[in-house]
């Protein structure tokens, strides 16, 4: 593959940073060794939070209800709908089915939903509503019979949009606790009842976070499933000349909004056009340090000029197919395409997470209320795996079942010869008994 001209690359490769590794697996350590007051102990520590019980009662959903304006439950309601609508698409698509193979010889699949989840719905430097429509609402969708969601205090008290939405979602039981300390409550069964007996440990493990949230997951599949391995939120744009320069830069800063280290890609077949968002992300970014909707701790573009400056890339392709070629090897979380021939690159990409087709397709409508599920691989992973949907939360597992002397000389003795070409004699066995069988009767 040809090498792209760089109107701007990247100034900072992400790294891991090891010492976050070795401290959730000290916290992981301590909480399987110490339980419950391990978990109180680095909640006090690290949120300041330390309630006589973790598991949010009725009345606090029901005031987080009353405390969130009608527009905005709304439009809480509304997302779910979607997602929810798609959801059950996809899960119908996933069918049981048996058929004989063989005379006498039956194959079958079944999807049987996980029996336990635990979702993670952060609420910190910036909530995060459409995280339990991903991951709890979805688990519901596919048949999960029990979700239980852990979501941060957010200065010292709950956020009621966030388990407004947790809660309309479909959460069997909600807990007031975050981070690595949340997740390893939730995998080692250590979560803590207001009215009812403590969850059992979950089978699985959902939802987005930070590092540390990202490590333990990582460092507790195994003893449970995962969702994903999830880095920082990730956005490419294809854009060949007839984009506009002001959508393709908002695109790409409203992905680099989720932190410092997310990587924004332009890849374009007209250095005109990417010279031309070059300037407009410039502009854009002073126009949202001037606005007055900053997050804490800064101006609004702070963060953004940061993922920017250190992680954002503009390559020029030398045509289509050159960009094709680009993006796949990117394999990026989110891509869009604004160009012309917007039917050639839907069926021509292969890496991505999400795609988002023409230019009224953005990446905030998926992340928020499309119905399309926004828990989507990072860091390449695209090359090998999708996002979360109704089929993680399933195993597809299969059977077989012969109900006639024929299926058995049918198979058996392919199996015995196999067999005994791997040198396994007890499987060879196996075999062999139930033909002397057949043969005796």
């Amino acid at each position: 593959m040809p090498e792209p001209e760089y109107l701007k690359a990247p100034s900072a490769p992400a790294a891991a940073d090891p010492a976050v590794a070795r401290r959730v697996s000290e916290m992981l350590e301590a909480i399987d060794r110490d339980g419950l007051d391990a978990v109180r102990a680095y909640s006090r520590e690290l949120d300041g939070w330390d309630p006589p019980r973790f598991e949010v009662t009725r009345s606090q959903v029901a005031a987080a209800a009353d405390a969130i304006g009608s527009e905005l439950a709304r439009s809480i309601a509304f997302a779910q709908e979607q997602v929810r609508g798609f959801a059950r698409l996809q899960r119908a698509t996933l069918t049981d089915f048996e058929t004989e193979t063989l005379p006498g010889v039956f194959l079958g699949q079944r999807q049987i939903p996980v029996a336990a989840v635990g979702a993670y719905c952060p609420a910190g430097r910036v909530p995060m509503l459409a995280a339990p429509f991903m991951t709890v609402l979805v688990a519901k969708a596919a048949g999960v019979e029990t979700v239980i969601a852990c979501t941060p205090p957010r200065g010292g008290e709950l956020h009621a949009p966030t388990l407004h939405a947790i809660a309309t979602s479909g959460a069997d039981r909600i807990f007031a606790l975050g981070g690595v300390q949340a997740l390893a409550a939730m995998a080692f069964g250590l979560l803590d009842g207001a009215d009812r007996s403590p969850p059992a440990p979950v089978d699985m493990l959902v939802g987005p976070g930070n590092a540390f949230v990202a490590e333990a997951k990582r460092q507790l599949f195994g003893r449970v499933g995962i969702d994903l391995l999830a880095g920082p939120s990730e956005v490419a744009v294809i854009a060949d000349e007839t984009a506009d320069p002001e959508l393709v830069a908002a695109d790409l800063l409203a992905q680099a909004e989720h932190g410092p280290t997310s990587p924004a890609v332009l890849i374009t077949t007209s250095r005109a056009l990417g010279e031309a968002v070059l300037a407009e992300v410039e502009r854009q970014l002073s126009e949202l340090d001037a606005s007055d909707h900053g997050a804490p701790g800064g101006p609004a573009g702070e963060t953004p000029r940061m993922a920017w400056r250190d992680h954002g890339t503009v390559m020029v392709a030398r045509d289509r197919e050159h960009a094709a070629q680009l993006s796949d090897a990117v394999a990026i979380e989110h891509l869009e395409v604004h160009a012309a021939d917007e039917a050639w690159y839907l069926d021509r990409l292969r890496n991505y997470g999400s795609l988002f087709v023409g230019s009224r397709a953005t990446v905030a409508f998926s992340d928020k209320a499309i119905g399309t599920n926004h828990t989507l691989p990072t860091g390449r992973a695209a090359r090998y795996t999708g996002g979360l949907s109704v089929a993680k939360f399933l195993k597809t597992v299969t059977y077989q079942r012969i109900d006639s002397d024929a299926g058995v000389q049918a198979v058996a003795p392919h199996v015995a010869e196999i067999s005994r070409a791997d040198l396994m004699p007890a499987h060879e066995a196996t075999a062999t008994r139930r033909l002397r069988r057949l043969r005796g009767r």
